[in-house]
């Protein structure tokens, strides 16, 4: 049996196959504007019968035409957050289990959540808007326009953050590197942050209890058996795994300590297509 699964986000489309455990046969992806979904889906199938064919994307208004593939059934579409979690119970860090939170970082942000051996999308197909997670009181325009929780650990977010520290005298490595303010990226924080500089150092500490503040608001309002940090948070592992897990365990109640597990999704990028093709497969069951 093959699956295809597509993540399609702003100016990135991110595509898999899979066989029926899982394992990834075949991948692709387009980045910059305007990346054709089914050119990268064309791409993917070419010499396969595929079984069942799922995308995944952010919005889904009554108007959008969903990518017809020669060779493939019609799609199936759903949230990202119901492809990540999806993706993790099936193959990823919360496998089998049956109460599960996933909480993805990068370019987006988003979680998914699983209840009682089912995704959860919500009344409104809005459940994990975990963007607009409020963890500030303070009224900032980008928390208005991208959501809190994005505007402090989105991979923008990050780098803005850091610009914001070197406009405001500090000095960092990583303007060199960059070249301007406005090349910064996350990965570049990152970087500098293992190499020791200062500003990198602090920036990465804040996100970590973003991200802790974050998670553990998620575990205290669904009582998971695992909550899945992943993204480009988890490939981050080495610096926020830890003062992220210390961060969540000081904030979730007493008694979810030793009962809802912290992991870290193994499936990098990947993993919401890869959920996006699990649910297709299950749609076809």
């Amino acid at each position: 049996m093959h699956l295809l699964g597509l993540d399609i986000a702003d100016r990135r489309v991110i595509g898999v196959v899979v066989d029926d455990d899982g394992a990834v046969v075949r991948r692709a992806r387009a980045d910059g504007a305007g990346p054709a979904a089914s050119d990268v889906a064309a791409e993917l199938v070419a010499g396969l019968t595929i079984d069942a064919f799922g995308v995944s994307i952010e919005k889904t208004p009554k108007d959008v035409t969903l990518p017809a593939v020669k060779g493939a059934p019609p799609a199936v579409s759903c949230t990202p957050g119901v492809a990540a979690i999806s993706a993790e119970v099936w193959i990823g860090a919360a496998r089998g289990a049956r109460h599960a939170v996933c909480l993805k970082i990068g370019r987006r942000v988003f979680a998914g959540i699983f209840l009682d051996g089912h995704p959860w999308p919500g009344a409104h197909g809005l459940a994990g808007s975990a963007a607009w997670l409020a963890l500030n009181p303070v009224e900032r325009q980008d928390y208005r326009k991208y959501g809190s929780l994005a505007a402090e650990v989105s991979n923008d977010g990050i780098a803005r953050r850091l610009s914001w520290r070197i406009q405001a005298g500090d000095e960092s490595v990583v303007l060199e590197r960059a070249g301007d303010l406005q090349s910064i990226t996350a990965a570049q924080v990152f970087d500098g942050a293992r190499t020791g500089d200062g500003v990198s150092v602090s920036v990465v500490r804040d996100t970590a209890r973003y991200i802790g503040m974050a998670l553990a608001n998620l575990a205290s309002c669904i009582d998971p058996e695992m909550i899945v940090l992943a993204g480009d948070a988890a490939t981050a592992a080495d610096l926020l795994l830890e003062p992220v897990r210390q961060d969540y365990i000081r904030r979730i109640p007493p008694g979810m300590v030793d009962q809802v597990r912290f992991v870290i999704s193994p499936l990098a990028d990947e993993g919401v297509a890869i959920g996006a093709a699990r649910v297709a497969a299950l749609a076809r069951a």
